[in-house]
This record gives C-alpha cells, sequence and structure tokens, in this order.
C-alpha cells in the first residue's frame, strides 16, 4: 500500500478513496456526507481528517481504496460524483506535498466510455446538479416472459395448428413443436449465456451479436434485424385486418372492397399502436398485459370447449368431445395437398415458435437484464411449447379430419355402407371424405378451434390479441435495436434516428420511422412474397447469436465468463446449423437474398473499419489463431525456400522517418515481419512518458496502412538500445534477421563516441547473425524538424545526435508528443508513388548469400515498382567479359528472379581520380593520430582512449579498400545517376583493423552525391537464395 506522510495536507475531493465503501459498511456518523460512496470534500478539508475509516481498517493512512462498484463501472449519474481508483503513478511515483501540490487526473474509465455522455452540463436544458426521473424498468416477467410469450404465440397458434395436426398427427406434430422448440430453446440458452457475460445495454439482439461477434457481423445482422422487425408489424397488422374484414363480410359491411378495407383497417390498428407506443413504455406494456389475459381467456374457452358434450351442430362438423378413437385415428399421418410432408409442416408451424427475442430487444429498459432475459426467455419458450403440445393433444382427440357439417348426414346403427369412424358415432361423412370437398374437420376448417371453444367470439379476440401484441412488440422492437445501431455510427445517413427522448430514452423518430415502413407494406397488401424473407432474416439472428456463444466459448477467453451456466458450445453450433438449414427448408431464394444483404454489409463495415473496439470473440480467435500458429513454427525447421526478410527498423518514432517505413513496407507488406524500434535515450523515470505512447505510433502506422509493428525500449544509449531490440525483438520464429538503419549524415559534425556507437551497431548486428540494411536518401530521412512549425509551436529542438532515426527529437517540454504527429496529415514520400519505367541497379559486387539481390527482386512484385528494369552489375575483367556475363546469367537463371541484364565492370579496379582521392582523404583529416612522431606506447594509450582515431599503419594497410570506394562512387555516377533505386553490397570493416571514422567515411564516400535513394545491403553470409526444389 501507498503510505502517506503523517503531516496534514490538502488534497483535492476525488483523493479521498478507502473511505467510500468502508464508511458506508461501518455506518460512521459522517456516512451523511457521502453519496452512493463518493466524499464531497470542501477545499479545506484534510487528509487526516478524511482518512479515518483507513486508518481504522488498515491502521496507517493510505491512497489504496477498496474494490467498489464504481471503479469498474462506466456509466455516471447526474448530480452525482462517482469514486476513481488511484492510479498506479499515484501509488507508486508522486508524493504528496503539503504545498498545494496537484498530481494528475485519475484515472477515470468511463471519461471515454458511452456513459460518460450522461454527465454533459446544459444538454437537454438540464441542470448538472439535478438528477433526471428514474426511468421505467421491467422485471422479467412483465418485461420478458409476458412480451416473449405473446411474440411467440400467433394466428398459426389459432388457425393452423389444428391443420397441421390433421396433416401430421399427434405424434409427428409434437415431434414439430419439440423440435422447433429445441431450436429456439438452445438460442434461448445462447443468448441466456450471452447476456449474462456482462452489463447489457440497450439494443438487445443487435447489442448481443456485435458486442460478441464485433461490428462486422453485429452491424449487418443489427440493421436487417430492425427493418425485419418493422416489416413484421405490418404483417402481423395485415392478419388483423384480414379477420376483421372476414368478420365484416359475414355480416355484409364491407368498407369499400376486400383489399382496400385491409388497407384502412390496417393504418388505422397501426396508427393506434404508434400511439400507445409513444405513450412510454409503462403504457405499452400495460397494452401488452391486457393483451396476454385476451389469449389466457381465450384458452380456458377452448379447453372448456372441449369438456362441453357436443351438441349435434357440433357434431356435424366433427366433434364429437373427448373419444379413444378419434385419438388413435389422429395420432398418425395422414398427408393431403402439394405441403402434405413433413418438413412443409415444419415449415409452416416453424415461424410461430419464433419470437424469443420480444425480451432481449428491449434489454435497456429492464431492471436486470441478466437476471430477466435467462429467465423469462426459457420460461415463455416452455410454457408456449405446452401450449402448443396440449392443444395438439386435445383437438387431436376431440375432432374428425372429414366432416361435411350437414347435420342431416345422420346414419341409424347398424351403419350401412358407412365407412370411417364417424359411422361409429353416428354419423356418415363417407361420400365427402372420399370426394375430398368437406368443409369441416381438422384438414378443412382452419376455424376449427373456434368451433371447438365454448364461446366462439371470444377465440376471435384471442386472435386479435395475438396479432396486435406481436405487432406491438415488432413495433417497439424496431426502434430499439435500430437506435443502438444508429449511436454506434456503422452506418451513413442513419445517426438522425438515433436521438432519444425523456427519462427512458425513447427513439421517438425510429419509431416514426417503423410507422413509415409498416404503413407502407400495409398499403401494398401483398406480403406473401416478402414474409418467407422476414422470417429468414429473423432465422440470420438466431444463427449468428448461436454461432457468437459458440465462438465465445471455443476462443476460451478470459473475458468469457457468462454467469447462466445451462449452455453448451456444441449444442450452440448445432442450433447455427439447424437454422441456416431451415433457412433453406422454408424458401431457398428467400434464404439467398437474406445471406446476400448480411455479406453486403459485412463487406461495407470491413470496408470502412469504424474505430470500434469492443472485446469481441472474433478478436480473441484472432490471438488464439496467431498464437498456435507461431507456436507451430517452432515444429518447422528453416529453410531457404520459406526464407523471408524479416526487418527490425530503426526509425525512432515511425511519423519521423516515413521513407523508411514506407520502403521496408513496401516488400514486407503480407510478406514478412517488420517491426520498428524506438530507442530513447535518457533516465528510465523521465522518459517513461514518451515509452507509454506506443498505441499512437501503432494509430499512426495504421493511418498508414503499413502492416508493422512498434517497439519501443528506454536505454542509457543507443548502442545498449538497439543490443536489447535485436535480442528481444520478436517472438519464436517470427523473429527479425534484418537490421535496417538510416545513414547517419551529420557523422562528421557529431560527437565521435556517436559514430563509434553507430559502427558498433553494425558489428553487433553481425554478432548477433543479423543482415544489415542501411538506407541513404539525398534529402535525408528525419522529417521532424521540417514538420516543427506544422505540428506544434511549443517544439523544442532535439539533438538528433545519433542520425539512424533511432531518439525521438519531435518533443513537447521534452516529452514525446505524438498525438499531434498522428492528427497532422500523413507525408507523402517517393516510395509512395509510382516508380514508371526507371531502373533498378543492382551492384552484387561479393556474394552476401544472395539478399543483396533479394529485396530488390521483392520490390519488383509490388505494383508501384513492377515497371522497374532491373540492372545487375557485377565485377569483371576486360578479357573475360563476355564469359563472366554469361556465368552471372546462368546462375541467375537459376535463380528464377526474372533478372536478365547483366552488365560487367571491367573498370572497377582502376585509380579513382585524384579530386575524388583528396576529398577521401580529407574527410580522414580530423581523425588520424599523426603517429609518425609518437612512440608505440604512447599511440596505444590514444587508442585507447580514442578508439576512431585512425593510425597511419590503418590509413595504409586499409589503402586498397579505401580506393574500391571511391572508384565505386565514381562508377554509381556515371551507370546509375537516373535510377529509381540503387542496391549496392556494403563493404565489411574488420573490427580490429578498421576504426569506426574510416568504416563511416567508406559508406559516406560509396553513397555521396548520388540523386537516388541508395540501400546498401549485407546479408549474413548464409544462402537465402537456392535453385534446388528441395
Amino acid at each position: 500500500m501507498a503510505d502517506l506522510p503523517s503531516h496534514e495536507v490538502t488534497v483535492d475531493a476525488q483523493f479521498g478513496h478507502s473511505s467510500f465503501t468502508i464508511n458506508k459498511l461501518m455506518g460512521t456518523e459522517d456516512s451523511s456526507r457521502y453519496r452512493f460512496g463518493t466524499p464531497e470534500l470542501g477545499a479545506a478539508d484534510t487528509w487526516d481528517k478524511n482518512s479515518s475509516t483507513q486508518t481504522n481498517t488498515f491502521g496507517y493512512n493510505t491512497l489504496d481504496a477498496v474494490p467498489q462498484y464504481d471503479h469498474y463501472a462506466n456509466t455516471m449519474v447526474k448530480g452525482v460524483n462517482r469514486c476513481h481508483r488511484p492510479s498506479l503513478a499515484q501509488l507508486h511515483t508522486f508524493i504528496y506535498e503539503p504545498d498545494g501540490f496537484q498530481p494528475p487526473k485519475m484515472y477515470d474509465p468511463a471519461d471515454d466510455a458511452e456513459g460518460g455522455e450522461a454527465v454533459k452540463e446544459g444538454e437537454e436544458g438540464e441542470s448538472a446538479d439535478k438528477p433526471p426521473g428514474e426511468p421505467v424498468r421491467f422485471g422479467w416477467v412483465k418485461g420478458v416472459m409476458i412480451r416473449c410469450m405473446l411474440n411467440i404465440w400467433g394466428v398459426i397458434l389459432y388457425l393452423r395448428l389444428p391443420w397441421i395436426t390433421g396433416q401430421a398427427g399427434i405424434g409427428l406434430t409434437w415431434v414439430i413443436v419439440l423440435l422447433s422448440s429445441s431450436i429456439t430453446g438452445i438460442t434461448g440458452l445462447s443468448t441466456s449465456a450471452i447476456a449474462t457475460n456482462g452489463k447489457v445495454k440497450g439494443g438487445g439482439t443487435y447489442f448481443l451479436i456485435s458486442r460478441s461477434l464485433g461490428p462486422e457481423l453485429g452491424g449487418s445482422i443489427g440493421l436487417i434485424f430492425a427493418f425485419a422487425n418493422a416489416v413484421a408489424v405490418a404483417m402481423h397488422t395485415v392478419g388483423f385486418a384480414e379477420t376483421v374484414r372476414d368478420l365484416l363480410r359475414e355480416y355484409d359491411s364491407t368498407i369499400v372492397d376486400p383489399t382496400n378495407d385491409i388497407r384502412i383497417i390496417g393504418v388505422i390498428t397501426v396508427t393506434i399502436l404508434l400511439g400507445i407506443s409513444l405513450a412510454g413504455m409503462e403504457w405499452e406494456a400495460k397494452a401488452q398485459v391486457l393483451f396476454f389475459f385476451v389469449i389466457m381467456i381465450s384458452f380456458v374457452n377452448y379447453i372448456v370447449g372441449t369438456i362441453i358434450p357436443a351438441t349435434p351442430e357440433k357434431q356435424s362438423k366433427g366433434f364429437f368431445s373427448y373419444q379413444a378413437g378419434i385419438f388413435s385415428e389422429n395420432f398418425v399421418p395422414n398427408w393431403r395437398g402439394p405441403d402434405g410432408s413433413f418438413f412443409g409442416m415444419f415449415s409452416i408451424f416453424f415461424p410461430s415458435a419464433t419470437g424469443i427475442l420480444a425480451g432481449a430487444n428491449i434489454s435497456g429498459d429492464l431492471k436486470d437484464p441478466a437476471v430477466a432475459i435467462p429467465r423469462g426467455t426459457m420460461l415463455a419458450i416452455f410454457w408456449t411449447t405446452v401450449s402448443y403440445l396440449t392443444i395438439s393433444a386435445t383437438i387431436g382427440s376431440c375432432v374428425l379430419r372429414d366432416a361435411s357439417g350437414n347435420i342431416n348426414d345422420t346414419i341409424e346403427m347398424p351403419p350401412i355402407g358407412c365407412e370411417g369412424l364417424d359411422c361409429s358415432y353416428g354419423w356418415n361423412f363417407t361420400e365427402c371424405a372420399k370426394n375430398h370437398n368437406c368443409q369441416h374437420g381438422l384438414l378443412n376448417y382452419y376455424q376449427t378451434m373456434s368451433m371447438v371453444s365454448g364461446f366462439a367470439p371470444l377465440i376471435t379476440a384471442g386472435i386479435f390479441g395475438a396479432t396486435l401484441s406481436s405487432a406491438l412488440a415488432c413495433l417497439v422492437s424496431a426502434p430499439k435495436v435500430f437506435q443502438c445501431l444508429c449511436k454506434d455510427n456503422l452506418y451513413p445517413l442513419i445517426g438522425f434516428f438515433g436521438k432519444g427522448y425523456g427519462k427512458n430514452d425513447e427513439p421517438i423518430r425510429g419509431y416514426m420511422l417503423t410507422y413509415v415502413i409498416a404503413v407502407g407494406f400495409i398499403l401494398i397488401a401483398e406480403l406473401n412474397t416478402i414474409a418467407p424473407i422476414i422470417s429468414n432474416f429473423f432465422l440470420c439472428s438466431y444463427a449468428l447469436i448461436n454461432f457468437s456463444c459458440f465462438h465465445a466459448s471455443i476462443t476460451n477467453s478470459p473475458g468469457w465468463r457468462p454467469s447462466f451456466k445451462y449452455y453448451s458450445k456444441w449444442a450452440s453450433l448445432l442450433g447455427a446449423i439447424i437454422s441456416v438449414v431451415i433457412m433453406f427448408l422454408l424458401t431457398w431464394w428467400a434464404a439467398l437474398i437474406a445471406i446476400g444483404i448480411v455479406i453486403f454489409l459485412l463487406g461495407y463495415v470491413l470496408y470502412t473499419r469504424p474505430a470500434i473496439n469492443w472485446g469481441s470473440s472474433v478478436q480473441a480467435s484472432s490471438y488464439n489463431r496467431a498464437l498456435s500458429c507461431s507456436v507451430g513454427l517452432n515444429e518447422v525447421d528453416d529453410h531457404i525456400k520459406n526464407y523471408r526478410p524479416q526487418c527490425l527498423v530503426l526509425t525512432g518514432a515511425p511519423g519521423f522517418r516515413p521513407a523508411m517505413v514506407d520502403l521496408v513496407g513496401t516488400f514486407t507488406k503480407n510478406l514478412s515481419l517488420m517491426a520498428c524500434g524506438n530507442v530513447i535515450i535518457g533516465p528510465r523515470k523521465q522518459k517513461m512518458p514518451e515509452l507509454s505512447c506506443a498505441d499512437r505510433h501503432v494509430k499512426w502506422l495504421n493511418k498508414r496502412k503499413s502492416k508493422s509493428f512498434y517497439t519501443g525500449i528506454v536505454a542509457d544509449d543507443l548502442r545498449s538500445g538497439v543490443q536489447i531490440l535485436m535480442q528481444a525483438s520478436g517472438l519464436g520464429r517470427m523473429k527479425p534477421n534484418v537490421l535496417v538503419m538510416g545513414f547517419k549524415n551529420n557523422w562528421k559534425s557529431d560527437n565521435p563516441s556517436n559514430v563509434e556507437n553507430y559502427i558498433g551497431i553494425i558489428h553487433d548486428a553481425f554478432d548477433f547473425n543479423y543482415g544489415i540494411c542501411i538506407l541513404r536518401m539525398k534529402e535525408g530521412l528525419d522529417i521532424s524538424r521540417t514538420m516543427q512549425a506544422h505540428v506544434n509551436p511549443g517544439f523544442e529542438a532535439g539533438d538528433d545526435s545519433h542520425g539512424n532515426g533511432s531518439v525521438a527529437a519531435y518533443t513537447v517540454n521534452g516529452t514525446l508528443d505524438p498525438e499531434a504527429l498522428v492528427a497532422e496529415q500523413q507525408t507523402t514520400t517517393v516510395f509512395q508513388s509510382q516508380q514508371g519505367k526507371k531502373t533498378i541497379d543492382i551492384y552484387w559486387l561479393f556474394d552476401d548469400g544472395g539478399l543483396t539481390l533479394l529485396i530488390p527482386y521483392l520490390l519488383t512484385r509490388k505494383k508501384r515498382w513492377r515497371n522497374c528494369k532491373v540492372r545487375v552489375f557485377v565485377a569483371g575483367q576486360l578479357n573475360r567479359m563476355d564469359e563472366e556475363r554469361k556465368a552471372f546469367i546462368a546462375l541467375l537463371s537459376k535463380f528464377r528472379l526474372g533478372f536478365n541484364d547483366v552488365q560487367v565492370l571491367p573498370d572497377i579496379n582502376q585509380r579513382p581520380q585524384p579530386e575524388n582521392v583528396k576529398r577521401f582523404e580529407d574527410l580522414l583529416g580530423p581523425y588520424k593520430l599523426n603517429d609518425d612522431f609518437k612512440d608505440e606506447a604512447k599511440i596505444n594509450e590514444l587508442k585507447k582512449d580514442f578508439p576512431w582515431k585512425i593510425s597511419d599503419e590503418e590509413i595504409q594497410k586499409n589503402m586498397p579498400k579505401s580506393l574500391r570506394q571511391v572508384r565505386l562512387n565514381e562508377i554509381l555516377l556515371d551507370y546509375s545517376r537516373d535510377a529509381a533505386l540503387i542496391v549496392m553490397t556494403m563493404p565489411i570493416g574488420r573490427r580490429s583493423e578498421c576504426p569506426s571514422s574510416l568504416y563511416m567515411a567508406w559508406l559516406e564516400t560509396l553513397s555521396q552525391n548520388l540523386r537516388p535513394p541508395v540501400m546498401l545491403i549485407r546479408g549474413n553470409q548464409e544462402s537465402v537464395l537456392t535453385f534446388y526444389c528441395q
């Protein structure tokens, strides 16, 4: 724990922590000063006065906070202060001083959270000090169970279940019901698991899927699910309007004509339902309860009707109350008509089992969604399944399949010429049964439940209640789901409809949009084509919910901890597969349309890549795949054919050297590893703020579409930092093998010790078996100073003394400011443009294993460099030019690189121009020991103190090699003045015989005065190219 000094210290109100919860638990007299565990301290209050609870609890004053709900919550309440967990910096680094020291603000996750919007002052004209009215919240009965049951029950229950029982028989009807309920039950279990894996907000199905599978699938299913609910309002309303129209026609009371009657009744009905919805969720819930009681009364009325002895009129229609003979005959199937099959009946019945998401769709209006959704949904599935099974069994035990409805079709006993079970009950329906023209019975009369019931109008009222409750539920669900989707800004032009009003944040604009869509489809008055698509949209939702549960479980993410344990990931997978199969069984073309729309919307979100991070299971799966593949690579030995240049690029802050990022990113993109290394030099404590900016550098790389990692470290000096990077970067086989550096342009004016470190890095790289690549551009690589005036006027020029891009020079008050760099417009470099038909000149003078050839080859595979002509220059003798050229062409052809232009340089060993030699000697002048008049002991002492100094002996010993670099520069100026890129094998200076200043002079001389970018490459002398197939 972080101890505090014993003297009295004035602190801000936000730093009193541990007393929040403890104070409430102990019930001290000062508890009235706290609301929701938050202290209200005045400016004159002191820590000692307000930390009595910490002292009582822990025995000493401490800033540490005891665990509390507020420390983990993202939501905030107007007018109520929140307590915050102290940051690690406050506990570990900062010390409070009595002289008014104010530490930085504590970490508050609500600052960036969605709930943080609730504390904006002045919004909606409300004062921040006045808490809003409490919104209406529902429990699991009224909010979920009743709502789901009403949405599951529909006209199919009243008008099609008796007919399905007549077709499939009681036995197979039970199989159909149980199979449908199993699918919805599995979906309910998956929904329950997802809903209990964290706090659920508004948005229902969309919220559950998007927060589990991510915005790509969540956004697509959310949009079509909201649209499907809006159209479902029209479907249920038209079902109600058709029933009313049929009643009017029985009494010859049509309004205009049958079609327009549906339109008129439908528009009036949906307008009334809209008024109920706009009145608020409380009124909508009351209406749903009313509809629920109407349906329950209709059920009781039906059961009573099955017990009442049948009248002759009902007997003529096939009703004989409970009879064992009728039960046994109706237990087996009797298929008739084009839909007479098991799957035909299943496809007709299954939509009546849907609607299980009605409760989850108003998750934002539930008191405790984690409790209400599992309990209410599963009980709704159970009770509706029981009702379907009961009605199927009872009506199949009471009513014959065929009946004429003619009161005169009675017969005397014993029957003569009568066939069928009806004969044993004194009725003869043989003629109409044979001719299949009976008007009544299970297979011929859809209103069988009305006929059986004790009072037929109550069944009609039940139909009204079922249709209107389903329409009302969909009318509420669609705006709620759509509102959450609008607030997430996944799609353009829909944010207008996300605004909420009132204490319940009602989506009034969403209601109006849903109303317009519903009225539009009601006016069409022909939903036979669109209805299968709507069913498939709902099935898409079920499939994705099940897959979400399976995917979250299979990834083994530590964040997947649902409190609902009664689910199985394999059952969820089975439910997802079956849902897709049923989509095609219902209507294959509608299934293709639904899947096509999902794929289109999915592609849009994948293309736009919204800046959203919900911790989805897709992210967890990506991590699992990456981890598994990385570990799997350890089981595979390296092979030359699979060699890839995996580059550690010393960029410093990547935004300061974009040319290095662009060039290396070009030949490593989608091919190999690229890691940008940043060595921050200085005391660790002082440089920690810069080190913590890694995420912002990654954002810059992502914004530039560079597929690269970023690694930053703090070190005492550049060389030790690079040594750490070379040893620690990478994971398993995914480890850098090429070190990419920028050329040190300021080496002549810089401190010689820095030059020693720079050359030492090259030697270290060879020691660690790395290849080396040094990039030099005429205009330089570091653009931080040119960005000074554009990015931040508070820039303090840093000393870019190392020149290799590993030290961040772009600082504000001594601290890196990458946030401004990310916001700044991306700088364009020459490597981002098309290179046209220029040349890539490769000077393969020494065999380094082939890395000098491989990197240019990888460049030519990219679109920007594809049209460049590659020329390979090699050293040779004048009298053997043709033979050597043919030998090199034969060698290159075996490597299959496509490099056919080979030029032999016979004059490479000629003496360079005197003025160029003089210029090289001038470079060495400041670094010479001038040891002609010094004894050997003195020379050795000077070499020990100044290792970069060059003795006359070292100059003479390395003179041929020095002259070679001067001559090569002359050749480069002659042959490659207009090339797009020059690639040359880098010379190696022997550590004990070539001082750093001499080596640096070689690199300077070799690449000076060249307009094209120059890459000096040296492999680790191991083959990276092969012409064998194994």
